[in-house]
C-alpha cells in the first residue's frame, strides 16, 4: 500500500506549542507568529514571564497554563481550546528538562519524574488530540527530542531512554493507518541550551526555530520535504547520525544469514 502525501491546507494554521517561556520554545513562537500563524503558549507559570504572554497575546495568540506532569491537564486544556473553536493543527511538544547523570547514579524518582515530563506528558496530548486530527483529516505532532535519543552519552543515563521512548511513540503514530493528511514526525534537536559543567552550548534558537517552522509547514528550506518524519540539526548530530547508520550497516553485513534465519519453519 502506497503512503498517502502530506498535504497542507491553504490557511493560516493553528499550533500549540509546550514549554514557550525560554529558549526554543520561545524562538519558535515568535517564528510563527511572524508567519501569520496563530499560537496557543503554554508553560507552568505564565505569571512569571507576564511581558511575553503580553506580547503573545498581542500578536494574535494566547498563552494558557500547562503543567504536562499534571495527569488531567494535557485532556483539560485540549477540551478547552476546542470547545473555543481552536482546532489544533500542529501539537509541538517542547516542554522538559535535562539531568545529568550516569544510569546507576539516578533515583528512582528523577528517572520517574524524567520520564513524566518528557515521555508521558507529551502522550498524554498526543492521546487527547490524535482522534480529534483524524476526524479533521489534518494534523501534525513534532516532538522536539535529542541526539541523546539516538547516540546516548553516559552522563545522560535516564534522559536518554526519556528521549528515545518519544521517539519510538512517535514512529509509531506515524507508521499507524491514519488519513491522508495526517503527519507525524520528530525534530532532533541537540540544540542544548543548557549551560552547565564544562558544556558549553553553540546552538542558535532562532535558526533552529525557522528550521523547525519551515519543516513543518513545507516552506523554505523545508519545501519538497513535507514527507520526512527526522529533521537532525545541530553539528555533532552529522556524525552521530553518521556513526549509527554506519554501525547498523554493519551489522547487516556482518550478521544478516543470522537474522534471515531465525524463523520459525512452518510444519515442525
Amino acid at each position: 500500500m502506497s503512503i498517502p502525501k502530506f498535504i497542507k491546507p491553504s490557511r493560516p494554521l493553528t499550533w500549540l506549542i509546550t514549554g514557550c517561556s525560554s529558549g526554543l520554545g520561545l524562538a519558535l513562537t515568535r517564528e510563527v507568529q511572524r508567519h501569520g500563524h496563530t499560537v496557543i503558549a503554554t508553560s507552568r507559570q505564565p505569571s512569571r514571564t507576564s511581558n511575553l504572554v503580553a506580547e503573545v497575546e498581542a500578536n494574535g495568540g494566547e498563552w494558557h497554563a500547562l503543567d504536562v506532569d499534571d495527569l488531567s491537564a494535557a485532556g483539560t486544556l485540549v477540551d478547552k481550546l476546542e470547545a473555543c473553536g481552536h482546532n489544533i493543527d500542529i501539537l509541538v511538544n517542547n516542554a522538559g528538562y535535562i539531568l545529568f547523570g550516569a544510569v546507576e547514579q539516578i533515583s528512582d524518582e528523577e528517572r520517574r519524574q524524567l520520564m513524566e515530563t518528557i515521555y508521558f506528558g507529551p502522550s498524554r496530548l498526543i492521546q487527547a488530540l490524535v482522534p480529534r486530527m483524524r476526524e479533521r483529516r489534518f494534523g501534525m505532532i513534532v516532538n522536539i527530542s535529542s541526539g541523546a535519543a539516538l547516540d546516548g552519552r553516559d552522563s545522560m543515563g535516564g534522559y536518554a531512554a526519556a528521549k528515545a521512548a518519544l521517539d519510538d511513540n512517535a514512529s509509531l503514530i506515524a507508521q499507524a493507518p491514519l488519513p491522508a493528511d495526517y503527519k507525524g514526525s520528530v525534530a532532533e534537536q541537540m540544540m542544548d541550551v543548557m549551560k552547565s559543567g564544562k558544556f558549553v552550548g553553540d546552538g542558535d534558537t532562532g535558526k533552529a526555530a525557522r528550521a523547525i517552522f519551515d519543516v513543518t509547514v513545507g516552506e523554505g528550506a523545508g519545501a519538497g520535504h513535507g514527507d520526512e518524519r527526522f529533521l537532525p540539526m545541530g553539528r555533532d548530530m552529522i556524525p552521530r547520525v553518521s556513526l549509527v547508520r554506519d554501525q547498523c550497516a554493519h551489522a547487516l553485513d556482518v550478521f544478516a544469514d543470522i537474522a534471515g534465519n531465525v524463523y520459525a519453519e512452518q510444519g515442525k
